[in-house]
């Protein structure tokens, strides 16, 4: 992921100043320092970053905190509030209703991932019981159509186009009214990108905004284009009313930073990240579990919407009982490989938890991790039931590795590298021991009455000292907004 080695970097600055004997102004400084070089690195524009940094000192100023305070934990909630500052412009975006038509314009760069976006955009949507239609606009760029073309029928979406006509404006007024009369409620139309940013480009973008009236216009941004993002958000902003962005290619090796400075540009929230080229990786993007996942505290409500997307309701749970009793077998592996082909990248979801950075996690994984899980599946299915329910390592020994490789057409090297992962796997799992379940009566009641004293008493030890004890937890208890984001991870509140 792209963002993973800017996590890990912030991660590792807050860590060491957490280690510190005394927290000091050299102290503060050495971290402020780190956490700006990362930033620098990562393509963030140097005027916001300047600005955290110059924010952050004066919310934490050592020498009027009184000695009972904490001062890490104050600094951590300073860097925190300051991250999620560059990223949230304080509004919401225009978000379509169910049933009440909604026109969405998609502008952008040529090559920024336009055209698939919009696609993933309506599949999302189509998914959540919208009904969704799509409308080439972009007459601009040959194959255009075909490519919105081929992703809508792929993906059950109806679309309109035409390989006759020449003007945008004509075609999407044609396409808007179309789908209107078919009582469609998210109508999406593509438009055209540049190369460069021309006065053309700006022009036709105005005529089309103009003709089809959209109640929302998502600039479509490239993580890989660094330091030019701000510049390129702000011309956009200028020309049409950019109402939300969206970041693509945020699985690839570039910076992605300057994607984010994008919404300072257009003082426009981040509504969804691409995390890949499939058209299921898309991701809501929401500010502080974001934040909280880049510096490492993970994101519960985030991991259970992934559990509550995945795991059948009656399987929840058993699962969350085996989550507290910490006992991993193969079987529990095997299960939740079948989970997580459906819940998306294995690092991704891990990243979720408190105390994992996104960079723990080994690199380049995330594209073959799918290929992977599937051929690791495949040597569990040559395992007898012993095997599969064994919690205890030891039991395999080399006969039963090269038995498993015969049985499943594999090398012995990639069954014993599979087994390396289920100890890697079991390790993370350990973390969770100690999980209190609240039983079926009293998840309603808890909801209600949560605080940080009750999860304090859910919570396995080791990771209520992660998270950094009591004034930590209620710290995450306000960052995550409410106390009904905390219970997702019971199964309770209101879902």
């Amino acid at each position: 992921m792209v963002l993973a080695q800017l996590g890990g970097s912030i991660s590792r600055a807050i860590q060491q100043m957490s280690n510190a004997t005394i927290i000091d102004e050299k102290v503060l400084n050495d971290c402020l320092n780190e956490i700006t070089r990362a930033l620098l690195q990562s393509d963030v524009q140097f005027k916001l970053v300047r600005d955290m940094q110059t924010n952050i000192k004066k919310i934490v100023n050592l020498d009027d905190l009184a000695a009972g305070h904490n001062k890490r934990r104050i600094i951590q909630q300073a860097i925190f509030n300051e991250l999620c500052k560059i990223l949230d412009p304080g509004k919401p975006s225009f978000t379509p209703k169910k049933g009440k038509t909604s026109v969405v314009m998609f502008v952008g760069l040529q090559g920024s991932g336009k055209t698939t976006t919009c696609t993933k955009y309506a599949y999302y949507h189509q998914k959540k019981g919208w009904k969704p239609a799509l409308v080439c606009a972009d007459t601009f760029r040959a194959g255009a159509f075909d490519q919105l073309k081929q992703n809508a029928t792929k993906a059950k979406i109806p679309f309109y186009g035409s390989y006759m006509e020449s003007d945008p404006v004509k075609i999407a007024v044609e396409g808007v009214e179309r789908f209107k009369k078919e009582n469609c409620d998210l109508i999406i139309v593509d438009t055209s990108g540049r190369h460069k940013q021309e006065a053309a480009l700006f022009e036709e973008m105005r005529q089309v905004s103009e003709a089809t009236k959209p109640d929302l216009v998502i600039f479509v941004m490239d993580s890989s284009i660094g330091q030019a993002a701000f510049d390129q958000a702000q011309a956009f902003k200028q020309s049409v009313a950019v109402g939300a962005v969206i970041v693509t290619k945020m699985d690839g090796h570039a910076k992605g930073g300057g994607a984010l400075s994008a919404v300072a540009a257009t003082k426009s929230p981040v509504i969804f990240i691409g995390t890949g080229e499939h058209m299921d990786e898309f991701e809501v993007f929401d500010v502080k579990p974001f934040v909280s996942r880049l510096l490492g505290m993970g994101d519960w409500s985030g991991f259970m919407d992934k559990i509550h997307e995945v795991v059948p309701m009656d399987q929840q749970p058993e699962l969350l009982q085996k989550l507290s009793e910490g006992n991993f077998t193969l079987r529990i592996m095997y299960e939740q490989f079948q989970n997580i082909l459906k819940m998306g990248p294995i690092g991704q979801v891990f990243s979720m938890l408190p105390g994992f950075s996104a960079e723990l996690m080994p690199k380049g994984r995330e594209k073959e991790s799918q290929a992977k899980i599937k051929r690791y599946m495949t040597m569990m299915d040559s395992m007898t039931n012993e095997e599969l329910d064994s919690s205890n390592p030891k039991l395999m020994n080399e006969s039963r590795i090269m038995r498993i490789a015969r049985g499943s057409g594999r090398q012995v090297k990639e069954v014993t590298e599979m087994l390396e992962e289920y100890k890697r796997l079991a390790k993370i799992w350990s973390k969770m021991k100690g999980l209190k379940i609240p039983k079926k009566g009293e998840m309603s009641a808890l909801s209600r009455n949560m605080n940080a004293q009750h999860m304090s008493k859910v919570l396995p030890p080791q990771m209520l000292k992660q998270i950094g004890g009591m004034g930590g937890l209620q710290n995450l208890m306000k960052q995550m907004g409410s106390t009904k984001d905390m219970m997702g991870m019971f199964g309770g509140g209101d879902k």
